[in-house]
């Protein structure tokens, strides 16, 4: 198994960045990530507004993947989250989807003990998940904590252990980086932040040749989701439907009419997060319906 350390991360997707370890298909690699602030914030008296924002939302990483080429998959298997002992979570003023009474900056540590996170007396189940993952775009220098169809910032909840991650090919070697794990978050992030944690991420990371997609798409145990970004939510949500209703159409093989009409009936819209310069949703496709591989044309 590779190891990826903490230390060799990257703060943009770019073309132009640097693999850091070479794998074959089918390989693990473990990635030692950071929090989001990058390890700058050790107790409640140090606040957000307070750190240098130069560090904020390193990638570990990137990886690059022999054989891996524009047009290709790759297929990313998260096999585990491994949680360090302490959460953060921050509010600050004018952020958040409440940005407008959110008037002080606040840090609070929350502690995590036997699979929970303690919460001015409460006991909340953690759902480890990660952030940000993504790799090198087709063009164009995005920061790590912006989401697009690359990847990135995507503050998905669903991408966790147990999922499958599919990224669209752009650049020789995909060049995979990931961090920004949460131990908890609930679906829009509305306050900012989530419970942002250092962890060490095993994965799992495969090719599919001559296959592409859009957008990065997640597979759970129950749904295939389409990950989409953008300037707002409404647009983000329209573009989600219609790349839903795309692969329905392609993968059953019926007129677009009749995917339209199906998609109404079992397709969920979700919010991934809000809080973001550009907004992340996700469209959720029973596997009831169509398999992963099938709605893939794999």
């Amino acid at each position: 198994m590779k190891i990826i350390p903490k230390e060799k991360i990257i703060y943009q997707f770019s073309p132009s960045i640097k693999p850091v370890e070479k794998i074959k298909p089918g390989e693990i690699v473990l990635f030692e990530s950071n929090d989001c602030f990058g390890r700058q914030i050790r107790d409640e008296e140090k606040l957000c507004t307070e750190i240098d924002f130069a560090q904020i939302n390193p990638a570990t990483g990137p990886v690059f993947v022999e054989g891996a080429e524009k047009g290709d998959l790759l297929k990313v298997k998260i096999l585990n989250i491994a949680l360090d002992q302490v959460g953060i979570c921050v509010t600050v003023p004018g952020e958040g989807a409440l940005g407008e009474k959110a008037t002080k900056a606040t840090t609070r540590l929350i502690r995590f003990q036997n699979g929970f996170f303690e919460f001015r007396g409460l006991r909340i189940p953690a759902r480890p998940m990660i952030g940000v993952i993504g790799v090198a775009p087709l063009e164009g220098d995005y920061p790590t904590g912006s989401p697009w169809k690359h990847g990135g910032n995507m503050d998905t909840t669903d991408i966790t252990e147990g999922s499958v991650l599919y990224f669209p090919v752009h650049q020789k070697g995909g060049l995979l980086a990931l961090g920004d794990c949460h131990g908890v978050m609930g679906d829009g992030e509305v306050c900012v932040s989530a419970c942002e944690m250092n962890a060490d991420v095993t994965v799992k990371i495969d090719l599919i040749k001559n296959r592409s997609i859009e957008w990065p798409i997640v597979e759970t145990r129950e749904h295939t989701m389409i990950i989409v970004s953008g300037d707002s939510a409404d647009s983000a949500l329209k573009e989600a439907t219609d790349q839903a209703v795309t692969l329905l159409e392609k993968g059953l093989n019926i007129p677009w009419n009749e995917a339209y009409i199906l998609a109404s009936l079992v397709v969920d819209l979700k919010v991934s997060q809000i809080v973001d310069p550009k907004k992340t949703v996700r469209a959720a496709i029973p596997k009831t319906i169509i398999s992963t591989g099938a709605l893939l044309g794999l």
